[in-house]
């Protein structure tokens, strides 16, 4: 599928990408996230908050990947991001670029938590991203980052 991703493609796919984080509607929420993914697609966090990563090492553990799959799981994770981020009114999400064909089948997606306040990042991040036949997310790993 990713074969098949023009510079149009990627660029609706940032758009709705980021869109869906912003989103204060949660009837819309829903129905991005049905667009945006397969119905068994996954969002992998790869690098948890310290304090999980601080817990699993207490207990011998290595540092846990998160994960969150099906529609159900997905809406919940991004109305809770919504809710910690956007809803307070000090950020937005904003793309880094268009989302770009990577090797092995995969698409790379930059994006940043905007201060509305003064356009500063108080965040960033790349998800990769592997889509299904019909060009829906089966799987996106975000990586999260420093400003």
């Amino acid at each position: 599928m990713t074969n098949d991703l023009d510079i149009t493609a990627l660029t609706t796919l940032t758009e709705q990408y980021i869109a869906l984080w912003n989103e204060a509607d949660p009837a819309a929420r829903t129905k991005l996230i049905a667009e945006l993914w397969s119905p068994d697609g996954a969002q992998v966090l790869t690098d948890p908050p310290q304090e999980i990563r601080e817990a699993a090492a207490a207990l011998a553990f290595p540092i846990p990947h998160l994960t969150v799959r099906g529609h159900r799981e997905l809406d919940a994770r991004v109305t809770r991001a919504y809710e910690m981020f956007i809803a307070p009114g000090e950020y937005t999400f904003a793309p880094r670029g268009v989302a770009q064909r990577l090797a092995g089948g995969l698409v790379g997606l930059g994006w940043s938590m905007v201060s509305i306040a003064d356009g500063s990042e108080g965040g960033t991040g790349y998800d990769v991203l592997a889509l299904d036949q019909d060009g829906r997310i089966r799987s996106d790993h975000q990586y999260i980052g420093p400003a």
